[in-house]
């Protein structure tokens, strides 16, 4: 049986689509190590529905 690793799936949501009020969300998922960022990511990714790069944090 294998061992429970340290990499988990996250899912990235942009922080300033919200506030724009328009439909739809702009996600991405990627892994992360738990033991190397035990914090809450936060990454610079392309949202398409504004056409530029904008934070993206990590929920749940």
């Amino acid at each position: 049986m294998a061992k429970r690793g340290n990499r988990v799936q996250v899912i990235l949501e942009c922080t300033e689509h919200k506030t724009t009020g328009q439909p739809g969300t702009s996600r991405y998922i990627t892994t992360k190590n738990r033991k190397n960022t035990p914090d809450r990511m936060e990454l610079r990714k392309f949202n398409a529905v504004l056409k530029k790069y904008t934070v993206h944090k990590e929920i749940k």
